[in-house]
């Protein structure tokens, strides 16, 4: 099974940040979603990434550079992540 650090454009300090908040294998990440996974991170690390690794995170399970994701997909992945905080935001008012 391949290392996180084996996608192209994640290292040992991304695969790192990701073994902190629980998420091991490739499957995982694919599994939870890189916006939801860029959240959890936001939330459960000890660091603040920034929009780079989530651009990071679609390029490593696309298989492409996180240059071209944020150059292609930038406002697409910006409104998914605003929709999720969103729904939180509703989740949170109904508790």
């Amino acid at each position: 099974m391949a290392k996180l650090r084996d996608l192209k454009g994640l290292g040992p300090k991304s695969e790192a940040l990701l073994f902190d908040i629980g998420i091991t294998t490739e499957e995982e990440l694919r599994s939870l979603g890189p916006v939801r996974a860029f959240i959890r991170l936001k939330k459960e690390s000890r660091v603040n990434p920034s929009l780079n690794f989530l651009y990071a995170l679609v390029g490593a399970l696309e298989g492409e550079s996180w240059l071209k994701i944020a150059k292609n997909e930038k406002a697409r992945l910006l409104m998914e992540l605003d929709d999720y905080k969103e729904l939180e935001e509703i989740l949170k008012l109904e508790e």
